[in-house]
């Protein structure tokens, strides 16, 4: 019996083809640029600039451009595969793997070492909805980013 853990490249591979069917079903295609934009979040899960995404990407398509890389993450965000933390203008890769648009994500950003974790808790956000609801407000994005230090920074001297 193999007990062992799929590989790294499994995994990438299972999430985005998992992306690309829930794109499918809602009539949306994960077409090749797209899919690429997505691997690449995943595989640096503390996120990347626009920027960075397109130096990374125009090593493969050396034609590339800035609006190629805005156009796949607006999709990707539209599709609730991505999410931008403004505070620091990243993109990160759903962490949660819900694959629903405009599901709201909560993201504990680290002021120590720019590290960024989704959190998803309903509960959590029910209650900041609740709140905002009874003093008139409601949120703005479906992203709200928390300055929260994380625990490897906590544990270092």
């Amino acid at each position: 019996m193999n007990t062992a853990a799929p590989s790294p490249d499994a995994v990438e591979t299972g999430f985005l083809d998992q992306a690309e069917a829930s794109c499918r079903s809602r009539g949306a295609s994960l077409t090749p640029i797209r899919r690429l934009v997505l691997a690449l979040l995943l595989r640096h899960p503390r996120g990347l600039k626009a920027y960075d995404l397109l130096e990374r990407i125009k090593a493969d398509k050396p034609g590339a451009s800035p609006p190629t890389v805005y156009r796949a993450l607006d999709f990707l965000i539209e599709q609730g595969l991505a999410h931008k933390v403004g505070r620091m203008n990243l993109f990160v890769a759903c962490s949660q793997h819900c694959h629903q648009a405009q599901m709201p994500g909560l993201f504990l950003v680290c002021p120590r070492c720019n590290g960024v974790t989704e959190l998803q808790d309903d509960a959590v956000m029910g209650a900041l909805a609740a709140s905002l609801a009874a003093a008139g407000h409601q949120l703005e994005s479906p992203e709200v980013e928390i300055g929260a230090v994380c625990p490897a920074c906590r544990a270092a001297p």
